[in-house]
């Protein structure tokens, strides 16, 4: 079964990353049928891929910027049965591609996805709470930890078949990131949409299947928390218009009633069991967090 790996990057500040991705797809047990890297809008970058490495195929996007159109020129230029989407601050595990392929062996799977772990550049903040690591686009405290089926899979580490992408059409041109905004959801609004195309068809999650996602110092502060989580509320209310309501936010409602309330109180036994004061910290920014959210999520459905 062939499989065709997409990188899309545009800023050169990642350069040290993005060799660090690709070095790594390069290095698989199971090895890629093919490596397609997306520069958008970048023809500097582009000539430094084309310089630096071999083996791969680079392609330049000229068109409208934005990760989901690198994607979706990625898909146009691959030719595998499986298209499986790292990010460019991102190092895959050496059997990555071996473990996601091996879930499409069942014919009701039409992709899979894995786990991703965080690499904080500095040390991880003691405030930050780890059901929040979706916010610097990492696995979170709250997911399963053994392969099932899964409404939508996280951005860097996901894989489809080929023909699933094609009749669903890619990504939503009007979705996800353009250059650092941060904004997204265009990965769960596709795999949405998916499950609705093909009801029968299985999003399987495979946490063996492990990429690690490096954290920029710029991420590890309280404004770009809040920010990030501001923008995924406006990011799901497009999605809820979208999809609809029901399927776009049957996730979160899980989350919100279980998972961050199980989160604060963590934090609260770490405060008076252990006598860390960070515990509550934790605790509070649960709360914040999802206010912003929900801030985020409100101005979103009245600016529609």
């Amino acid at each position: 079964m062939n499989i065709s790996v997409i990188i899309c990057a545009y800023n050169e500040k990642r350069w040290d990353t993005l060799v660090a991705t690709i070095t790594s797809i390069q290095q698989q047990s199971t090895r890629a049928h093919e490596i397609i890297q997306v520069i958008d809008n970048n023809p500097a970058l582009a000539s430094r891929v084309r310089t630096q490495f071999s083996g791969l195929t680079v392609i330049e996007n000229h068109g409208p910027r934005g990760l989901s159109h690198a994607r979706n020129l990625g898909i146009e230029h691959s030719s595998g049965d499986i298209i499986a989407f790292i990010d460019d601050d991102a190092i895959a595990d050496k059997d990555w591609l071996f473990h996601l392929t091996q879930g499409y062996n069942d014919e009701q799977v039409v992709g899979v996805g894995g786990y991703v772990s965080s690499a904080w550049s500095g040390k991880r903040p003691s405030w930050f709470p780890e059901e929040f690591d979706w916010v610097v686009g990492c696995s979170y405290r709250g997911l399963p930890s053994a392969a099932c089926r899964v409404r939508n899979f996280i951005g860097c580490n996901m894989s489809f078949r080929r023909n699933v992408l094609v009749t669903a059409g890619g990504f939503h041109r009007d979705l996800g990131r353009v250059n650092a905004h941060p904004v997204g959801c265009e990965e769960t609004e596709l795999c949405i949409r998916i499950q609705q195309l093909m009801p029968n068809g299985v999003l399987l999650y495979e946490p063996t299947a492990q990429v690690k996602h490096i954290i920029a110092v710029s991420r590890e502060d309280w404004s770009y928390f809040l920010s990030r989580c501001f923008f995924e509320g406006r990011s799901k209310a497009k999605v809820a218009r979208l999809i609809g309501s029901d399927d776009g936010l049957s996730s979160e409602r899980n989350y919100t009633m279980r998972t961050l309330p199980l989160g604060m109180l963590y934090g609260l036994r770490d405060t008076f069991a252990q006598r860390n004061l960070y515990g509550i910290a934790r605790s509070g920014a649960i709360v914040a967090g999802l206010l912003y959210t929900v801030s985020g999520y409100v101005s979103g459905a009245i600016a529609a």
